[in-house]
């Protein structure tokens, strides 16, 4: 088709123009500054919080890192054994509040070759209580937090990240609550020391315990020492029980650093754990030369450094969530032919393939056209992980939150509606080159078609897509690509199995004179995409940015006019035309980025704004909570609006219920929205929630149906 000539232009430029992800490395991480999440390839990093009465003097106020290792891999407690070194936490706090240290949980022996450590795999919280002064009363509080772990395998990476998080010091900050009791429960207890006692014999220690809990006695127990370098973690040890007195003998490390007076000890079995502070007897052999790590440490490290740069690769256990992400993310792909913005570039696709009666090069537009949706989509994966990685709050569909970049397409749709009414014709207005391109190689066209189409579907996401995509943020970014890429097929794969299975193809209606109507009629869908993307810049920049915009319109559309016409008056007409776009364009061309201070579009008296904190708050007071996070320019969103959450029956339920109806309003970048998506596991919208008191969160499909709300409802 001739718009595709122009589409050459564009996007062989836009194309390239998207630079690829890369890979986290080994050696020092140090991702940039910003927000409350840190992810690499390794461990996913977050700072919490958990204040259910506020932050006020005399209350509970706790904050902590959560670190969610992937398989195999594991940080260290405050003794990290034979090698390691403790996870690092630096706190920037406002006058007033100061941090404690942090409330260990109880680790586990972690056997590495001939070695044992002492450390946390899977996920693990670290809290840390905050004391707060009477008298405070700011606002909200902001927590900058600056965290060092060592992460290790059977290699080891230096990692750090600096996080930052703001809690309402009026509301309640609970959302969290279970991570932090759990966090409580797996913290050893304290035991008084009692008749206790740990003497120094040789070179073993000799430790007696009284006061364990009956549950613990006859059992065999694990002893956790605090001060590292004391003894060999990894050496042969003996224990029995005297009655109720546990007794054990343990050998002294070679390589030891301190001489402790009182020696605080961790005795565990099962999920039982007791801390008690014992004096230490006897005399202390000579302590070794200290050392700045350990010579297993330095071994692994130096190990590690002389190791090629290579991404540990998926443990065999994250498998079934991988392919289960691939499939969802396959089905939702090939939903997003459905889309109203997507149809009009896929209809137009099919007439041109109807009008192709070589199978062989049927099968070479194909594959074109799905090597162009796919590598876009893989293209818009690597920039998304990149700009998380670089400490970015984003997610799918970012690129329509910036007002530019939704001008930049409505000017596109605008230029091709009007070609596909027949105002113009690209040929008679590009060079040469550009005009020949298709002719020479008609399988660029079908490759940029593929990129447009990406383009224009990707604010949107589809059914099986939410949870594919929430999952893919926090893979490896290999992994991670693949969803992004199996999205890309499903969305070409009906394009793809029309050129390549002739049986489909013989399906599809004959070439004939419907084909021009259907390319007139065809420009309608574009300039309906016009109006909603104008739409959606008057939601981000108000009703001067969505009316400089049209008026900018008006002015691309003269200047294309007069450049299709003929005789002389086209130069003069054309110049003026050119002169006066470029004078809009000045004038109130600011006009479409600035932004508004408040939403344009207000909510109905039913809906309050969402805010960080504002469900912790309703839920604490006994309220459930439906969220609806939602953005101007994802098309799914306004259709669930208008066909369910704004159905009579569903608002009936919900006053009936008392649930409060929150709207997380994600057009413009927002990282609390953000921040809250990806604790859903999602990164992109519309996600519609159900929050009630002592459940979880209840986070329905994407495309929304009356009975399916009304049956959440009639279970709260």
């Amino acid at each position: 088709m001739n718009f595709n000539r122009f589409l050459s232009a564009i996007f062989l430029i836009a194309a390239c123009a998207i630079p690829a992800g890369a890979n986290a490395q080994y050696g020092l991480i140090k991702p940039a500054p910003g927000g409350p999440v840190v992810s690499t390839e390794q461990v996913r990093a977050e700072l919490l919080a958990w204040a259910p009465e506020g932050v006020e003097a005399g209350k509970p106020v706790w904050l902590g890192l959560k670190l969610a290792h992937q398989p195999e891999w594991h940080t260290y407690w405050k003794n990290s054994g034979d090698s390691g070194l403790p996870t690092m936490l630096e706190w920037q706090l406002p006058a007033g509040i100061t941090a404690g240290e942090i409330a260990w949980p109880t680790p586990k022996k972690i056997p590495i070759g001939t070695l044992v450590n002492y450390g946390y795999e899977h996920t693990v919280l670290l809290p840390v209580p905050l004391t707060v002064v009477p008298g405070f009363n700011a606002p909200q509080l902001d927590v900058k937090l600056k965290a060092s772990w060592l992460v290790c395998r059977k290699e080891c990476i230096p990692q750090e990240g600096e996080f930052t998080l703001t809690l309402p010091t009026r509301g309640s900050t609970a959302a969290s609550g279970t991570l932090f009791q759990a966090a409580f429960v797996a913290t050893p207890q304290p035991l008084p020391t009692g008749i206790s006692q740990i003497e120094v014999s040789g070179k073993a220690l000799k430790v007696s315990l009284a006061g364990l809990p009956a549950s613990m006695q006859g059992q065999t127990l694990a002893l956790l020492p605090e001060t590292g370098g004391v003894i060999e973690p990894a050496g042969d040890w003996e224990q029995a029980w005297q009655g109720a007195l546990w007794t054990a003998q343990l050998p002294l490390s070679n390589q030891r650093t301190e001489s402790p007076l009182n020696l605080p000890l961790v005795v565990a079995y099962k999920d039982a754990a007791y801390r008690i502070e014992a004096p230490v007897t006897g005399e202390w052999p000579a302590v070794a030369a200290p050392v700045g790590l350990s010579p297993a440490l330095q071994a692994a490290l130096r190990a590690n450094a002389a190791a090629p740069a290579a991404a540990p690769g998926a443990s065999a256990k994250v498998l079934p969530g991988l392919l289960a992400a691939l499939l969802g993310a396959l089905l939702g792909g090939l939903i997003l032919n459905l889309m109203p913005c997507v149809f009009p570039v896929l209809a137009i696709k099919v007439v041109g393939f109807v009008n192709e009666k070589n199978q062989s090069r049927r099968l070479g537009s194909g594959l074109a056209y799905t090597a162009g949706v796919v590598l876009s989509f893989l293209a818009l994966g690597a920039l998304l992980l990149g700009l998380r990685a670089a400490g970015e709050q984003l997610g799918w569909g970012f690129q329509l939150q910036s007002p530019a970049v939704v001008a930049g397409l409505a000017a596109l749709f605008t230029l091709l509606g009007l070609n596909l009414a027949g105002l113009f014709d690209f040929g008679s207005m590009l060079p040469s080159r550009v005009v020949n391109l298709q002719a020479k190689n008609p399988s660029v066209n079908a490759f940029l078609s593929g990129v447009l189409a990406t383009a224009i579907a990707s604010p949107c996401t589809a059914p099986f897509m939410g949870a594919s995509l929430g999952y893919a943020v926090g893979l490896p970014a290999a992994q991670a690509l693949a969803v992004f890429g199996a999205i890309g097929v499903g969305m070409a794969l009906p394009y793809l199995a029309a050129s390549a299975v002739p049986a489909v193809a013989r399906l599809l209606p004959r070439p004939g004179a419907w084909m021009v109507t259907f390319k007139q009629l065809m420009a309608f869908p574009m300039f309906a995409t016009v109006a909603w993307l104008v739409w959606v810049l008057g939601q981000q920049s108000g009703i001067d940015g969505a009316g400089a915009l049209l008026a900018l319109l008006v002015l691309l559309a003269l200047a294309v006019w007069s450049f299709s016409l003929r005789g002389g008056a086209r130069r003069g007409i054309a110049a003026f035309s050119v002169a006066l776009g470029a004078v809009g364009l000045w004038a109130i061309g600011p006009n479409i980025v600035k932004p508004v201070s408040t939403p344009v579009a207000a909510a109905s008296a039913r809906w309050q704004d969402w805010q960080p904190g504002r469900v912790e708050q309703l839920t604490a007071q006994g309220q459930s909570v439906f969220v609806d996070f939602t953005a101007a320019w994802c098309v799914t969103c306004q259709y669930n609006k208008q066909t369910t959450l704004g159905n009579a029956e569903v608002l009936a339920d919900m006053d009936a219920k008392n649930v409060a109806l929150l709207r997380a309003d994600w057009t413009r970048r927002d990282p609390a929205v953000t921040k809250a998506l990806a604790e859903l596991g999602r990164s992109g919208v519309p996600v519609y929630v159900f929050y009630k008191p002592g459940r979880a969160p209840v986070v329905l499909s994407e495309i929304l149906s009356v009975s399916d709300v009304r049956a959440e409802l009639a279970r709260l």
